[in-house]
């Protein structure tokens, strides 16, 4: 079996609460070998239970951060709590954090404060920073231009923008990781990013329980879903399913320093 990396999903929220065993094996039936399991809700408590997931599970891995959304929720002991975590051996990604001009939850000020506390905070630990970019591509490459830039790059998830965009980000080495909205009808300026982005610095993931791809859009999505993210990224690119699968899946080990199946972590 092929084996898939889900870069990208939540695991942790309330929408699996009744069948989470069942959607994690879903997923090791349809061949993924890796979950990132992303806890970045609007306090510290996501955070933790996405460890929590990781510890039990020895295939799923936790990210940690505070969504865009909630920037104007932090308190200041968050951060101590937070750098914990980011500490944790099953930690593999600081995010999502980042800028969401397009619900604009939290003022675009505080949005871009807390984005570079958590790439300051990714530089000190070691981490991959994990991206939540939506109509604010200029802002964005702004200040990872500025930096810091961890060591450990980082990832533009549920990449949104065009052909333009997608440089901008690659010229800084990041990588782009791509979801289900890959397959939606009117996405063909995504499409063509996905095309032109070098296949050793992409991704892809579910954002489960959000952005189901086709055929499952407008239900809840998980990670088993990821294939058909997948399946629209090999016909984008005209190669095969299995190629676009061992390239993607070989990235996320490399962003994220994990080690091939069976291992929990690299060193």
């Amino acid at each position: 079996m092929i084996a898939i990396v889900d870069s990208h999903c939540h695991l942790d929220l309330e929408d699996f609460r009744e069948d989470l065993p069942a959607v994690i094996e879903r997923a090791r039936e349809a061949g993924l070998v890796a979950m990132v399991c992303v806890g970045s809700g609007a306090d510290v408590a996501t955070a933790e239970r996405a460890v929590a997931l990781a510890e039990k599970e020895p295939d799923v891995f936790a990210a940690i951060g505070i969504h865009p959304h909630d920037a104007e929720k932090i308190l200041p002991e968050f951060w101590p709590a937070l750098e914990r975590l980011a500490q944790h051996p099953r930690v593999v990604g600081i995010g999502e954090t980042g800028l969401d001009y397009f619900y604009d939850h939290s003022p675009r000020e505080r949005q871009i404060d807390v984005f570079q506390d958590f790439l300051r905070l990714a530089t000190r630990v070691q981490r991959p920073v994990i991206c939540h970019v939506r109509d604010a591509h200029d802002d964005a490459t702004r200040i990872l231009h500025g930096g810091p830039l961890p060591d450990a790059g980082g990832v533009i998830h549920c990449f949104s923008g065009n052909v333009e965009d997608a440089g901008r980000y690659l010229d800084l080495g990041l990588y782009l990781s791509f979801a289900g909205v890959l397959t939606f009808k009117k996405a063909d300026d995504l499409r063509k990013a996905a095309a032109y982005a070098p296949l050793e610095r992409i991704l892809v993931e579910t954002d489960s329980p959000y952005l189901a791809p086709i055929p499952h859009r407008g239900h809840r999505n998980e990670p088993s879903y990821v294939a058909k993210t997948l399946e629209t990224l090999a016909q984008v690119r005209g190669v095969s399913y299995s190629r676009v699968a061992d390239a993607t899946t070989a990235n996320a080990y490399r962003l994220f320093n994990l080690a091939p199946p069976g291992i929990a972590l690299v060193g």
